[in-house]
């Protein structure tokens, strides 16, 4: 049987696609991304979407589809999901994308995770990328897994610099996180995330505790806007993980929201935010808005 992969968003390594890939080579098929004058040769079509802006009016018919961008219910089979993954498929792919968990022990009104995926359960990690040379650790919760730990054995093994995609969990960090994060600091690649998203939980605490193990230049803070706080608490955050020498990140819930692009477009420019205080840069973004005629 000939199975066809339909790329609709070719700039995103989709991992449901290379499992779906895999399972199916596993079982003799062969495998190749869709050609339209080929449609009438497939014996299935797959097309997997992570965005719900993505244009689907291209997507042939009678293909098989899923992902958050398609369902937010969705998901593989199960003999499909606990398939490998066929990096061949991206032959320019450096990564390997390990789960050693899947969801999250948190429920934020803001976040797919917990609906996606359901509540935190320890994940059999993949077979890496022939062709890789880092890997990505792409649990949405690290240390709440509560067999984290048996995941240094896995790093030790490979030898491969590590990548975390998603951020470090501030509310339960614990001195042994720190430990291990120390010992794998030097193969670290990117930043160490971590996250302020409501400013009703006072993480201050919390983040600077981060910061006496770990040094603040490895250190970056997402920080939500637009979902439930208002200017005054932007700025608080803002300027509290400025204060502790950690590089903010703002994260707009809202991308049409003109005060959130604002905002953003200040903080997450380190010139513009050590150059100019933000009530400034807004009165010149204000003074620049032509006047409604």
């Amino acid at each position: 049987m000939k199975i066809g992969l339909y790329n609709i968003e070719p700039k995103i390594n989709n991992t449901a696609l290379m499992k779906i890939s895999q399972y199916h080579k596993d079982r003799g098929h062969e495998v190749e991304w869709y050609i339209e004058w080929n449609h009438h040769l497939y014996g299935k079509i797959y097309c997997s979407s992570l965005f719900n802006f993505t244009d689907k009016s291209q997507v042939p018919e009678g293909a098989i589809c899923g992902g958050t961008g398609f369902d937010i219910r969705s998901k593989l089979p199960e003999e499909i999901e606990n398939s490998n993954l066929d990096y061949s498929i991206y032959p320019n792919c450096k990564s390997s994308y390990i789960w050693f968990s899947r969801g999250c022990i948190r429920n934020c009104p803001f976040c797919i995770v917990r609906e996606k995926e359901g509540y935190l359960k320890a994940a059999k990690p993949t077979k890496l990328n022939p062709n890789g040379n880092i890997i990505e650790i792409m649990d949405n919760n690290f240390f709440a897994n509560p067999k984290w730990g048996a995941a240094e054995e896995h790093l030790k093994r490979w030898g491969l610099p590590v990548k975390f995609s998603s951020g470090i969990d501030v509310r339960i960090f614990e001195p042994d996180h720190a430990e291990f994060l120390l010992k794998w600091i030097k193969k670290i690649r990117g930043s160490i995330h971590i996250a302020w998203d409501n400013p009703r939980d006072d993480l201050y605490d919390k983040i600077k505790e981060i910061t006496k193990y770990i040094k603040t230049r490895y250190l970056m803070c997402y920080i939500l806007v637009g979902y439930w706080s208002n200017e005054r608490e932007d700025i608080m955050r803002i300027n509290k993980v400025m204060e502790l020498e950690i590089d903010p990140f703002v994260m707009v819930y809202n991308k049409k929201d003109p005060y959130q692009r604002s905002i953003a477009r200040w903080a997450n420019r380190n010139h513009l935010r050590k150059s100019c205080e933000w009530e400034n840069y807004k009165y010149r973004v204000e003074q620049s808005i032509p006047e409604a005629k």
